[in-house]
This record gives C-alpha cells, sequence and structure tokens, in this order.
C-alpha cells in the first residue's frame, strides 16, 4: 500500500525544467554580447544574436495612450508599434550619440531548447537614463546556438 501512495505522489509531483549549467552560460553570454554589440552600434553583431530580424520586438503602449490613438487616428492600433527589430537597428545605426543598455536582477529560465531571460533594464544615451523597465526575451536553441526570438519590455521615463 505504501509503494502505491508514493508512486502516487512522485506521479503527482510538477515535472522539473530540463536545464544546464552549461547553456545558463551560453545564454548570459548571448545577453553580454547584446549589450557589447549595442554599445558599439554594431548593427550586425547585433542581429546575429536573433533567430530572425522579424521576431516580436516591442514595448506595448498603455490602454490609455491606445484609446487616444484610436479616437485621434487609427481606430484598429493595437498599441503595438510597427517598425520592430528594423527600426530599433536603425536607430543603433544611426544615433549620434553613446548609447547602452544595462541589465539587472537577470533571471534565465531554461526549460531543454527554450530558454526566458528577465531582468530590469535602463537604456542609457548620451550618459543619461532615458527609459527603463523590465524586459523579457525568449530564445531557442537552433544548431546548438542560443537564438533571441521575442524581446518585449515596459518603458518608464525619469522624471525630469
Amino acid at each position: 500500500m505504501m509503494g502505491i501512495l508514493f508512486a502516487g505522489v512522485a506521479l503527482a509531483a510538477p515535472p522539473k525544467a530540463v536545464s544546464t549549467p552549461e547553456d545558463v552560460k551560453a545564454i548570459t553570454a548571448v545577453t553580454e554580447q547584446f549589450q557589447a554589440a549595442l554599445k558599439a552600434k554594431d548593427v550586425k553583431a547585433l542581429s546575429s544574436l536573433l533567430l530572425h530580424s522579424n521576431i516580436l520586438w516591442a514595448s506595448p503602449m498603455s490602454d490609455q495612450r491606445v484609446q487616444q490613438i484610436r479616437a485621434e487616428t487609427d481606430p484598429n492600433f493595437d498599441g503595438v508599434p510597427a517598425g520592430g527589430y528594423a527600426g530599433f537597428a536603425q536607430f543603433v545605426k544611426t544615433a549620434t550619440f553613446p548609447i547602452e543598455e544595462r541589465f539587472y536582477n537577470v533571471k534565465i529560465t531554461q526549460d531543454a531548447d527554450l530558454a526566458w531571460v528577465m531582468f530590469d533594464y535602463e537604456f542609457v544615451g548620451d550618459g543619461k537614463v532615458e527609459n527603463y523597465g523590465v524586459e523579457t526575451w525568449q530564445m531557442v536553441k537552433r544548431g546548438g546556438q542560443w537564438k533571441i526570438f521575442s524581446v518585449v519590455w515596459s518603458t518608464h521615463f525619469p522624471e525630469k
């Protein structure tokens, strides 16, 4: 009877994510390469970290701002601005001042070939924090390499 009870408890336990120290180290390296490429304004290096250039890359607007835009100009606006990574890459390429993104409290959760990276960030332009918030990446392992396939973040602006 005790064996049946133990088997039932074991089967009822939630499954554990499949994670390896080597993969967590490789994912951490991608975050560091991203920061270095951004600081160097190396769009080619940034792009090489992505699964492809048309990934979800957005900071959804607040519901209040969505309602305002719908009322004023576009009744179909969903709060996810167009441009995505291509718009960001163009900004990086043409920025005439130093830029960087600082990551804090990085948390990596990995399960086999999928991973989630979540962190607090500050986006810095010309030495000043331009915006900050929480950012999350979804990553997938392809051909032994970890690639970013989604970047979503909140945006807050410092008080002036």
